[in-house]
């Protein structure tokens, strides 16, 4: 049975942020699914949040990192093979303005770290998902539309 016959579906919104500093990439290592991975500071849109605000705050709760947001790299559909979930992800170019001192991270983030395009390439086994190498080699490529793509209306 499809959506269009009742079913209901819904993919998961996320957010996404590469932040680059001196040819390096803000990344963090977490916890999932039972395993020690790379991501990019990400995560799930929350109600009345634009994507901006999102991706502003998944930023400084999992990097400690105030950023600002400059350019839309890149929307990315992804069905997760393990879950059946689908995502939706939103990856944003940023610059980094501050790190917060003594900032505690969110709950599964085991630092954040700043690697070169190369190390974050040569760890793609450790890679939370296809989505991290795909929106990087995106930025890197010069991947940069304009913020007004993403509009949050009143």
């Amino acid at each position: 049975m499809s959506y269009r016959e009742g079913r209901f579906w819904q993919p998961d919104v996320t957010v996404a942020t590469l932040v680059a500093r001196d040819g390096q990439l803000l990344c963090v290592e977490e916890r999932a699914g039972g395993r020690l991975v790379l991501n990019q500071p990400a995560g799930h849109l929350e109600p009345d949040e634009s994507l901006v605000d999102a991706a502003l705050r998944e930023t400084r709760e999992e990097t400690g990192w105030h950023v600002r947001i400059t350019h839309l790299v890149g929307t990315y559909q992804w069905k997760a093979p393990e879950t059946q979930r689908h995502y939706l992800r939103f990856a944003f170019a940023a610059e980094p303005l501050e790190e917060i001192p003594g900032a505690t991270l969110d709950e599964g983030i085991v630092r954040a770290l700043w690697l070169t395009p190369q190390q974050l390439q040569a760890e793609t086994a450790r890679h939370r998902s296809p989505l991290v190498w795909r929106a990087v080699a995106d930025y890197l490529g010069g991947s940069r539309h304009p913020l007004s793509l993403v509009r949050q209306l009143p």
